[in-house]
């Protein structure tokens, strides 16, 4: 009896064991548990979000005389879109005079400025020929409007009709002035080139060397005198959503809502009053005049405000107070 006992005694005591320790593991993983620390740490704490960050923007561009479709990203400003183009189609950026947006062909409608919209198309205009020509100064205006592609070249974006430069036909809307009577203008603004171009002798007799951008073969045509002088159209609209890339000289790029009616209305009178006085076409320039005046409260503010953010280029009064009317109007719906 003691034996059988005995051994039934260190059964029993091998069994209870066992289930102490099977309960000691139970409670040490209910411990463990999240929902455990919870309620031993007190009120349960959200994780932390992480942040939201804004995708990489992606763009797709071609040569506009003709290339496979490249993509491109990570640009802030112009210079760096045409280094980014430049390095997807592998030559200088220096090659690249201009862009335009959602057309390969050479319309000054559509020349990229400070905006894009996200579902643009870029095609870049790359160096052509080079040519000198000779210009004889027979009346005080040669009837050329500039603009400039932002990175340091300055290119003709209308030739008036029935102008001195109308009746040289070797002279194109597109072509880069790359330099006048030896002077090189690479890295010029386009007023500055205005300015040159205006301030020669009436009678002088000048040379140009002008650039005129690569085209592909369907589109090598000599002009006409209706094509060099035809009259622009209203910009097209960038993009088709409701938001634009605004890039600027200063600073890194911003997404925007797309200007409203009353800025694309006031931008494109600027546009026109820039043309007048100075004989340039800049709509970047003129939607930065817009939204200087949106906070500016009458001319004289209005001017201190240009002076200071757009002092070189030397605005005159009488332009300043035009491009105020001209705003004024926009407001009012008057234009």
């Amino acid at each position: 009896m003691s034996g059988l006992f005995g051994k039934k005694s260190k059964k029993k005591m091998k069994q209870q064991q066992n289930a102490a320790e099977a309960e000691a593991a139970r409670t040490e993983n209910s411990v463990n548990s999240p929902s455990a620390q919870n309620k031993m740490s007190g009120p349960s704490v959200p994780a932390p979000m992480q942040p939201n960050v804004r995708p990489k923007l992606v763009f797709h561009t071609q040569l506009a005389h003709g290339s496979p479709t490249a993509r491109i990203e990570g640009f802030t400003n112009v210079k760096e879109l045409y280094t980014e183009i430049a390095k997807a189609f592998n030559i200088p950026a220096d090659e690249i005079l201009f862009c335009t947006l959602n057309t390969h062909k050479l319309d000054m409608s559509r020349l990229l400025g400070g905006q894009i919209g996200l579902e643009d198309f870029i095609f870049a205009h790359c160096r052509g020929q080079t040519k000198d020509i000779e210009v004889t100064k027979s009346a005080p205006a040669l009837g050329l409007t500039i603009t400039d592609n932002g990175a340091g070249y300055a290119f003709i974006k209308r030739i008036k009709e029935d102008s001195i430069m109308d009746n040289v036909k070797t002279v194109c809307v597109g072509d880069h002035i790359e330099a006048i009577q030896g002077t090189n203008l690479v890295g010029a603004r386009h007023y500055e080139v205005a300015k040159r171009l205006k301030d020669l002798q009436e009678g002088t007799t000048f040379t140009i060397r002008l650039v005129e951008p690569r085209k592909a073969f369907a589109d090598i045509a000599p002009r006409s005198s209706k094509q060099g002088a035809q009259t622009e159209a209203a910009p097209q609209k960038v993009g088709t959503g409701k938001q634009t890339l605004r890039m600027r000289s200063k600073g890194p790029a911003t997404v925007e809502d797309a200007p409203t009616e009353f800025e694309e209305r006031a931008a494109r009178k600027i546009d026109d009053l820039l043309e007048s006085f100075m004989g340039i076409r800049d709509m970047e320039l003129a939607e930065t005049m817009v939204d200087i005046c949106k906070t500016k409260n009458n001319p004289d503010e209005f001017a201190q405000a240009l002076d200071d953010r757009l002092g070189e280029f030397a605005f005159p009064d009488e332009f300043i107070f035009d491009v105020w009317g001209a705003i004024s109007d926009a407001k009012m719906g008057r234009i």
